[in-house]
């Protein structure tokens, strides 16, 4: 099925205004052709002769509305027809470009041709005129006006209002018929002609303007749909980044340290029973830990908390939960309220709050900890423990702790870290953003 354009809808509607004008107009002369109003007109008429003239004794003849008849036979079939094709999608697509013009010629000659013919043969009344004959033709022919402004340039609207003329002229001088008056008919049609090329030219410029909006909408509506597509891919690319950092954290850490353990157990298998079967145990354990790391990061993706309590909240219910779990004192400091920061920014202090509330309850042995969060111009977080510490070197150059993760993540969120800790002496870690 072919889909219905602009042009076959605004034809639709050019019909049923058509109809809609031929049923008020008909309604408005078979009323002045009643008895009660030929009766009520003919007195009027009498009214205005001589005082000495004896008024005609007219009885009441009965009136020939034969052409009336025709006349709106003739329109209202040629309407219907109109409307049919308006609707004949078969029709529309075997005629192809040649529809809308084929469409302007039914609707701009039709009214002109059936009332040059018949409306002059009218039975006697105060619309049998030209007048009348104008009358009856102009809201059909503004209809066929305002479909060329609006499909074509202002060219074509006097091309057409001129051709309408002439050829509404020629058929009044082939057409015979008492009580002809060129010059009447000549001086409506000049009136007409002058109505139409200003009426169209006002109807073309507002469609000229319509169009310069439409397609500015248009271009806007695109540039739109591009800067959407491409802020998507690139949220899908941080995504998919974040997604790797995840995994590197836990799952690629937690299997290189089994992949050594068990290459140092293939090597004493042969030699050392008891030391190889020592290095499977600690293959096994590190698989635990990585599984549970592993979880561990796939519900840190989720990241509900984030998303529902925002990060004042998010970060006090993290450490709280550790604080009640392995039964540490807990000091926080956290701004209330937060200033507005981006989502991904959000998201890496979170992650490296909960990285280094998970490494202090695993390996620091601390009785107690604190975080700071304030924002001033920067963003400062600030997590310390006392616990046991460890050797900087050592643990940052092995991977340790996630500490390489985590600087990662402040980088990539336009922030630093800085990690301090000795043995004996706590832990200490800031990140500003």
């Amino acid at each position: 099925m072919r889909t219905t354009d602009d042009s076959t809808r605004i034809l639709r509607t050019a019909a049923w205004i058509w109809l809609g004008f031929l049923l008020a107009m008909a309604l408005m002369d078979f009323a002045l052709y009643t008895p009660q109003v030929q009766q009520l007109l003919g007195d009027g008429v009498r009214v205005q002769q001589l005082p000495n003239q004896p008024l005609p004794q007219t009885p009441g003849a009965r009136v020939n509305l034969l052409p009336v008849y025709l006349f709106y036979s003739a329109n209202g079939l040629t309407a219907l027809f109109f409307l049919l094709l308006s609707y004949w999608e078969e029709f529309q697509t075997f005629v192809g470009k040649a529809f809308y013009p084929f469409m302007l010629v039914v609707i701009s000659t039709a009214p002109i041709l059936i009332s040059a013919l018949i409306v002059p043969r009218f039975p006697q009344g105060p619309l049998s005129n030209a007048e009348g004959m104008a009358l009856r033709q102009l809201p059909v022919m503004f209809v066929a006006l305002a479909l060329v402004a609006w499909k074509y340039r202002f060219g074509y609207v006097v091309f057409f209002s001129l051709l309408a003329t002439v050829f509404e002229l020629g058929v009044i001088a082939i057409n015979p018929f008492e009580n002809r008056n060129i010059t009447v008919y000549v001086f409506i049609a000049i009136i007409r002609t002058i109505s139409f090329v200003a009426v169209g030219f006002f109807i073309s410029t507002l469609v000229s303007r319509l169009r310069e909006q439409r397609e500015s909408l248009r271009e806007a509506n695109a540039n739109l749909t591009h800067y959407a597509s491409t802020l998507e891919q690139l949220t899908v690319s941080r995504e998919r980044n974040r997604l790797a950092r995840e995994l590197h954290d836990t799952l690629a850490h937690s299997l290189t340290a089994i992949s050594v353990s068990l290459e140092t157990a293939k090597a004493y298998f042969d030699i050392e029973l008891e030391q190889a079967r020592e290095m499977i145990d600690v293959s096994l354990e590190a698989t635990r830990k990585g599984v549970d790391e592993t979880r561990r990061a796939l519900k840190a993706l989720r990241s509900s908390d984030l998303v529902d309590m925002g990060l004042r909240l998010a970060i006090k219910k993290a450490a709280e939960s550790a604080a009640s779990r392995f039964a540490l004192d807990l000091e926080l400091d956290l701004q209330d309220p937060m200033p507005s920061l981006s989502p991904d920014v959000e998201q890496a202090i979170l992650r490296i709050t909960q990285e280094a509330i998970e490494n202090l309850t695993k390996h620091s042995r601390a009785k107690k900890f604190s975080i700071h969060l304030s924002s001033q111009g920067q963003t400062t977080l600030i997590i310390e423990d006392d616990g046991v510490g460890f050797d900087m070197r050592s643990r940052e150059a092995s991977g340790h702790f996630g500490l390489v993760g985590m600087r990662e993540r402040a980088e990539l969120s336009g922030g630093k870290l800085k990690i301090e800790s000795d043995q004996g002496k706590g832990t200490r870690v800031v990140l500003t953003i």
